[in-house]
């Protein structure tokens, strides 16, 4: 089978990402690539090291054609702007893949206060299948609208299920030291992710209030059936992509982990998961290893009754449109793996 691929909000670092994907994908051909731009521009003029590999132009966003044109869509629009596009492309019964936030929240009060706008589709908010496959494999197979997950929650969350699963964290506990290169944020124009801004430099923001914290908390909620409060402290470091979190936590009481036990235990939660590396124990995950691929490494660290979890993505691919394709060949019923090794 063979499905025709659309990409809308290709000119940013993750439409660019999911192209590169695609075009090495032996079950896609992208059909259609849109953006909000001036003008329509060859894909190849925007990002010249496509040039022989994609001859498309990168459109005007058009939902007529993109109905057209396409069997499958990705929305890699930024924040806030995806809410006004997925109404028709369900209605057409097109399947959607969402990489931004605005379907992740369930409570949309909550999306209200972190990203400053009302939602205005609750009626696909609530039909919205959270994609992280490690989790929710099943719904995603079943399908037709993903809400990709944040970079950010997608190493926090792979990093504490094991744990907040089994009730083997106390819930209070946990604080989470978050790294991102600059990507991150998305290819916009911005003082503050300037080159000479952010080269040398290295700092805090957003601290306990970075719109990707509810997102975690709700997620870790839904798994300890329980509310969750995390201490969120993100950092911008001098790099342009990858994300390494550091996780700080206290076992709980009801915990039947055994002493020293922590890694093996990650192992066999992680066992099945194409994408998930557990390191042996003492042996911590870095960035290069990951950045360019779709794996999350998580390393740990034992200290009686406090852990330390080392969780560590490329933010553009497990974090974003890596992420997506996997979530697309879930749905689509193609080898998890394909186009992402």
């Amino acid at each position: 089978m063979l499905i025709k691929a659309g990409i809308v909000g290709a000119s940013g670092y993750a439409g660019e990402a999911l192209i590169d994907i695609l075009l090495k994908h032996a079950h896609v051909r992208i059909t259609g690539l849109y953006a909000k731009i001036d003008k329509p521009l060859a894909i190849s003029e925007l990002f010249p090291r496509l040039r022989g590999k994609i001859d498309l132009i990168c459109k005007e966003i058009d939902i007529k054609e993109i109905i057209n044109n396409c069997d499958l869509v990705f929305l890699a629009l930024p924040h806030t702007v995806s809410m006004g596009v997925v109404p028709a492309l369900l209605a057409a019964k097109k399947p959607v893949i969402d990489l931004s936030a605005d379907y992740r929240l369930k409570d949309s009060r909550v999306y209200r206060n972190f990203y400053q706008v009302d939602h205005k589709d609750k009626i696909n908010l609530k039909k919205s299948v959270y994609g992280l496959p490690e989790l929710y494999r099943e719904n995603i197979s079943k399908a037709n609208f993903i809400a990709n997950p944040g970079c950010y929650p997608t190493a926090a969350i792979l990093g504490l299920a094991p744990l907040v699963a089994t009730e083997a964290v106390d819930l209070d506990s946990i604080i989470i030291d978050a790294k991102s290169g600059s990507t991150g944020a998305g290819r916009k124009l911005s003082q503050d992710l300037l080159f000479s801004e952010i080269e040398g430099d290295f700092r805090a923001y957003k601290v306990n209030s970075h719109q990707h914290m509810p997102e975690i908390n709700q997620e870790l909620g839904f798994l300890a059936q329980d509310e969750v409060r995390v201490s969120f402290v993100p950092h911008l470091l001098p790099l342009a992509r990858g994300i390494l979190e550091t996780i700080y936590v206290k076992k709980s009481k009801k915990s039947k982990i055994k002493k020293g036990g922590l890694t093996d235990f990650y192992k066999k939660f992680y066992k099945l998961e194409p994408f998930v590396r557990v390191r042996d124990a003492g042996d911590y995950p870095n960035l290069k290893a990951v950045v360019g691929t779709n794996f999350c490494d998580i390393g740990i660290q034992e200290d009686g009754d406090k852990a330390v979890i080392i969780s560590v993505i490329d933010n553009l691919m497990k974090g974003a449109s890596g992420q997506a394709v996997q979530n697309m060949n879930i749905l689509c019923k193609f080898e998890e793996r394909t186009g992402l090794l």
